[in-house]
């Protein structure tokens, strides 16, 4: 990959910084990088984007230099927002799959987001991984709470098990309409404050996972608002066909 290397921005969750066996990123705009053949400013990480595919490779496999992880040893998911997870040992893309799970060190799981949150749960004690695509289709349909489920069947322990959930959109930002968030528990919904409903995803992904057993001191929430921070976050909201994506990665170390 030679040349293609660069220096992106990332978050990486503050509970993974302890565990030596796992290791996550997310990341950001990076508004000051363009790819020479693409039309969306920055690190834009998707294929489902109005940029060509060559720009998005490249992109891609800029990322991956910087990370000096193996272009082989990545699996994607082809994300149609349903609730469907695959456990996975080899690289590629997989389709219509919105949730990915492993158990082989070294394999990079990736999801890509510009708006709904990505969620990272790991078992660094096991050696179990995953990363789910959650918007609030995903997150209705319990993505998480089956993803999470299945962990467990792969040997994860809900004791030691951690979770990080991405910048999304908060519910300041979050307008839906009334069949959307009548699909929501009402605790997760403001019908009062907007003159329509507002939906707190992050908090309703916390409670999915508090309901599996999880514990507070075990799930870290990023605040972020990616409709509110341009400078940091792509958002479909705001920039429809123009936005790019951002992506999660994590991955057992060999």
């Amino acid at each position: 990959m030679g040349n293609l290397k660069s220096d992106f921005s990332f978050i990486i969750p503050e509970v993974i910084k302890k565990d030596d066996a796992v290791e996550a990123w997310f990341t950001l705009k990076n508004s000051a990088y363009q790819a020479p053949d693409s039309h969306i400013k920055g690190l834009n990480l998707g294929f489902n984007t109005s940029d060509d595919e060559s720009a998005i490779l490249k992109n891609r496999l800029a990322l991956l230099a910087s990370l000096n992880i193996d272009e082989e040893w990545v699996a994607y998911a082809d994300q149609v927002h349903s609730n469907r997870v695959q456990v996975v040992n080899e690289g590629g893309t997989y389709s219509a799959t919105d949730g990915l799970i492993t158990t082989l060190p070294g394999l990079t799981l990736a999801i890509q987001v510009a708006d709904c949150a990505a969620v990272l749960l790991w078992d660094p004690i096991n050696y179990v991984v995953g990363a789910f695509h959650a918007g609030w289709r995903g997150a209705v349909a319990k993505i998480v709470p089956k993803g999470l489920q299945i962990m467990r069947r792969e040997g994860a322990e809900i004791q030691v098990l951690k979770a990080f959930i991405s910048p999304c959109l908060a519910l300041e930002n979050f307008e839906v309409g009334t069949e959307v968030a009548e699909q929501f528990p009402t605790e997760f919904v403001d019908y009062n404050q907007f003159s329509k409903p507002h939906v707190d995803l992050k908090r309703f992904l916390v409670h999915q996972l508090r309901e599996e057993g999880m514990g507070t001191a075990q799930i870290e929430v990023r605040e972020e608002c990616t409709i509110e921070d341009e400078d940091h976050f792509y958002s479909y909201r705001r920039e429809g066909d123009n936005s790019g994506r951002m992506m999660a990665l994590i991955r057992l170390k060999r």
